[in-house]
């Protein structure tokens, strides 16, 4: 019954937020409070929020295992990230205490641990947004991860300073992390494919990770993401995040049932949500103006504070050991941020592109680190996307005559191609900025290998509106997606499946009539 109820209101109202042009998540935190309040009419057992909650920590440290498989922890280690996040979080906190204590009248102790809370930014959505965006390993993503592992930590210590908690001997285990990074990537390579794969994943994920890190006093969160960024560079790392893909989205669904689960709001809970929700845009500004001030570019800290701006789980974690008569109103002004960013987050880039005239004033003037290529030199081939297949295109048309240029949104994607003696620069398809200082004129061909669908119809149009006449050729994953692209401009389309059967047919086709020929040889030297 537990199974039939939860799945169906799930499904139903996920599938009513997408038709809404809502992310499904904003039904699953809906399907929640729902069965919270239907729970005892139909019969749900008492525990059915312990055991959500349960199965959504499982989902979060997947999730973050697999952010982790993306993360390079020199990502981390910038002026921007690190400054950027303590500055922020101690903005907040000044802003959002006297809100607390005086607005609703709660103890001081007490209200400086809910300011705390609030000042934290979610993991789970912002990571759950940029991986849905394909945007984890773009400039302003890893910027964003950053920014919520500091944070991740800075909530750590809180609650240690709060709770008087402190991690144990065992954190010393940590001096051979060289080490145990070699054991690791050893355990992935004896596992092998298939089945094994996925039970080393939720092995590494959640019990190294997870459990490790707990018996260490330290965070099971922050452990899943370090075992993730541990294997980052082993050759399965690819397989293994995708070999979590299904699982994770499920159990990611437990969690955001849990949320709703936790309790139901009074009317002054609901004032305390609302009042914070609108609060927000207070969270986006500070981290727009914070990270402008380390010389970021306008974009990039627009989609990076619209990334930051909800309130974190991570809260809830904090206040669940420090303060947990509050878990209710926390988790209810959690839910209506979910609700407030998903959405703004989802149009991003066309909020940037329609304000980025006023935005751009903001900018210092100097050399960003997120600068963009203008000049191509001398190529007259452009390469969106610098993946497995942008790679393949690039040494291809080499062979023919014609000179490549690759552009890729990942930073260290370009590093590791320009080591390589490629041709290839940072650039983002998704910025309007980039498209109005490129230059086009030597360009004769254009080939999008980009993943994500959406950079694919945004750099067709903008390659129209730049009233470029070349052909325009992309590969799509799926069926539907190839009318799409050609009505946004592309000239050509290829669906990459079927493309690689006919590759595979005409290699059949080709080594049938060289063994023919072989065989013709060797009968007219025996006749």
């Amino acid at each position: 019954m537990i199974e039939a109820v939860s799945i169906s209101l799930a499904f139903f109202l996920g599938l009513a937020s997408r038709f809404c042009g809502l992310p499904p998540l904003i039904g699953f935190l809906s399907a929640g409070f729902l069965l919270n309040s239907l729970g005892p009419q139909l019969g749900l057992p008492s525990d059915l929020s312990k055991t959500m909650g349960h199965l959504g920590h499982l989902g979060v440290l997947t999730l973050l295992f697999a952010v982790g498989l993306k993360l390079k922890f020199k990502q981390v280690l910038k002026p921007e990230v690190i400054g950027g996040s303590f500055l922020h979080f101690a903005l907040v906190v000044a802003i959002f205490f006297p809100i607390v204590h005086f607005l609703f009248n709660i103890e001081s102790k007490l209200a400086m641990i809910l300011a705390i809370s609030l000042g934290f930014s979610s993991t789970v959505l912002a990571a759950k947004l940029l991986e849905t965006k394909r945007e984890l390993s773009v400039f302003h993503g890893r910027t964003t991860i950053g920014i919520l592992i500091i944070q991740d930590i800075i909530a750590l210590a809180v609650l240690a300073a709060f709770s008087g908690q402190t991690p144990n001997l065992g954190v010393l285990l940590l001096i051979g992390i060289p080490l145990y990074r070699v054991v690791l990537h050893k355990i992935v390579d004896i596992a092998g494919h298939g089945e094994l794969m996925v039970l080393v994943s939720l092995f590494l994920s959640i019990v190294v990770g997870g459990a490790g890190f707990t018996a260490m006093g330290l965070s099971s969160e922050i452990g899943a993401l370090v075992i993730g960024a541990l294997i980052a560079n082993h050759k399965k790392s690819g397989e293994i995040s995708e070999s979590l893909l299904s699982l994770k989205e499920l159990l990611l669904v437990c969690f955001f049932l849990s949320i709703g689960l936790s309790g139901l709001p009074t009317a002054k809970d609901f004032l305390f949500a609302a009042a914070f929700t609108l609060a927000l845009p207070i969270k986006a500004t500070l981290f727009f103006a914070i990270l402008v001030a380390f010389k970021l570019r306008a974009r990039t800290a627009f989609l990076s504070s619209l990334s930051l701006m909800s309130y974190s789980e991570f809260g809830l974690i904090v206040a669940a050991s420090l303060v947990p008569e509050y878990m209710v109103p926390l988790a209810l002004t959690l839910a209506f941020s979910y609700l407030a960013s998903a959405p703004a987050n989802r149009y991003a880039h066309s909020l940037f592109e329609r304000f980025d005239s006023k935005l751009n004033r903001f900018e210092l003037n100097s050399i960003h680190p997120d600068e963009q290529a203008k000049d191509l030199r001398d190529a007259n081939t452009l390469i969106f996307g610098m993946g497995r297949t942008g790679s393949a295109a690039y040494e291809q048309i080499k062979t023919v005559g014609l000179k490549p240029v690759g552009l890729d949104a990942d930073t260290y994607v370009i590093e590791n191609h320009v080591k390589k003696g490629r041709n290839a620069f940072f650039a983002d398809a998704e910025d309007s900025q980039f498209w109005q200082s490129i230059n086009l004129s030597k360009i004769k061909v254009v080939i999008l290998a980009l993943d994500d669908i959406e950079a694919k119809l945004i750099s067709a149009r903008m390659l129209k509106k730049r009233s470029f006449q070349g052909p325009i050729i992309s590969h799509c994953l799926h069926e539907d997606h190839k009318q799409r692209i050609l009505d946004a401009g592309a000239t050509h389309t290829y669906l990459t499946m079927s493309q690689a059967g006919k590759n595979l047919a005409e290699s059949a086709k080709a080594a049938i009539d060289a063994n023919n020929t072989s065989v013709d040889l060797m009968n007219q030297k025996a006749a």
